[in-house]
């Protein structure tokens, strides 16, 4: 009787901590069974909290274009190869549970997966949780959490090995592992041109639309250190490479540059 109540007492508090862990509405809200999240019926495995072996992936057809949501507007870092990151985590679970995440896969609360605003659909990450030394390493696989304050929202399973279902969020550390970025630079000798390097994110998104809707260039937003780099490309075809650098030159953009030489020539 004493180790029951003990339990109920564990899993009241437990149950308390996600429910007042208050998201910002879902803009698919609607197609929810529940309208608040909670706490699954049993605990992760061992094996369930296993950390993913970071493995070279192509980016995901869904989840990386740039997007506006609840008036903010965010660019995915699909180039970036070194992100650390410090801010808020919480986690989400039953009420999110066998549906789509922002890639096209099935959110499953067991799995060692999470959601980031902007990080490059997959990635993986290592989650340190600053208050009491805990890591996981996830894949980051949906977008969210669409907090003001927070930065990652996690599977029900990291949030667990981390430590903190009890009270919902945690102060953590990210740290990038492995990026489609970091799988393209080592499997392929693409070219890109620098069109515009600018700290204005949104000014680089309205030129990329241009570009895409005049001249129907492929292109990408990097950014690193608060810079944002407008690219054409990628292109493995040096020829077409330098066509598309002349058109660009002779039209409205004069400076733009192979953004990397040597991949180039």
């Amino acid at each position: 009787m004493i180790k029951t109540g003990i339990l109920l007492i564990v899993v009241s508090v437990i149950l308390s901590g996600c429910s007042s862990n208050t998201a910002a509405p879902h803009p698919n809200a609607g197609r929810y069974q529940q309208e608040r999240d909670s706490i699954p019926p049993r605990l992760p495995t061992m094996l369930e909290m296993t950390d993913p072996v970071p493995q070279a992936e192509p980016l995901s057809p869904g989840g990386n274009k740039p997007y506006s949501l609840f008036g903010q507007h965010y660019i995915p870092l699909i180039h970036s190869t070194e992100h650390k990151e410090i801010g808020i985590a919480s986690w989400y679970g039953n009420k999110f549970h066998g549906h789509l995440t922002s890639n096209g896969e099935t959110y499953d609360m067991f799995a060692m997966t999470a959601a980031h605003k902007t990080l490059p659909l997959p990635s993986y990450v290592k989650v340190t949780n600053l208050d009491n030394k805990q890591t996981a390493i996830v894949r980051v696989n949906d977008r969210g959490p669409f907090h003001r304050d927070r930065i990652i929202d996690l599977s029900y399973s990291a949030a667990h090995k981390l430590g903190m279902l009890q009270q919902g969020t945690a102060r953590v550390q990210l740290e990038l592992l492995q990026s489609p970025a970091l799988f393209a630079a080592t499997s392929t000798n693409n070219c890109f041109i620098q069109v515009l390097a600018s700290e204005d994110s949104q000014r680089l998104s309205l030129l990329q639309q241009q570009l895409q809707r005049e001249r129907a260039l492929p292109s990408e937003i990097q950014a690193k250190s608060g810079i944002f780099r407008l690219l054409v490309g990628p292109t493995s075809n040096k020829q077409q490479a330098q066509q598309w650098l002349q058109q660009l030159k002779t039209g409205p953009f004069p400076d733009a540059y192979f953004f990397d030489s040597r991949q180039c020539s």
